[in-house]
């Protein structure tokens, strides 16, 4: 791949992944979320282009939040998910772990310091939400849009 081509697609991924979240905003932050732009860190398993691009994208849309501790640890846990996803593609089935994990762990543990509660309640809403995101929407996609998918790559199995 060339390097403008990888760029590109950082930069594509990137902007869908901060348009995602912040369109849809009421659901994507708080202690209760399910943002859906997290279903992109599947692409992980098939670029590494996502690693940058998801990073960046999560950079932008956290910027929207004005906290300072969203911005750093809620990016940098996306960067080590999207690293662990990609080193894991050669087994599919595990790429969507690390996003749920990490979040769980990271962002459930900075959201209790920041608004107080269970730190075991706010991990386990925010993995739910990673589970929704990382597991059930992309399954859903797959099997609603599965004709389509299959004119398009044909060579696939659905």
């Amino acid at each position: 791949m060339s390097k403008a081509r990888f760029i590109a697609h950082c930069a594509i991924i990137a902007a869908v992944y901060a348009v995602l979240t912040v369109a849809l905003a009421p659901v994507s932050y708080g202690l209760i979320q399910v943002r859906v732009s997290e279903a992109l860190t599947l692409l992980a398993g098939f670029t590494p282009a996502a690693i940058y691009g998801l990073f960046a994208g999560c950079l932008i849309a956290n910027i929207f939040t004005g906290n300072i501790i969203d911005i750093v640890f809620g990016s940098l846990t996306t960067l080590a998910a999207a690293i662990m996803s990609y080193k894991l593609r050669r087994r599919p089935w595990l790429v969507p772990l690390p996003p749920v994990l990490a979040n769980a762990l990271v962002v459930g543990c900075y959201l209790t310091l920041q608004h107080g509660g269970l730190m075991w309640l706010n991990m386990l809403t925010v993995g739910l939400g990673q589970v929704v995101s990382c597991y059930i929407i992309p399954f859903y996609a797959i099997v609603r849009f599965r004709d389509i998918l299959k004119k398009i790559t044909p060579y696939v199995q659905y």
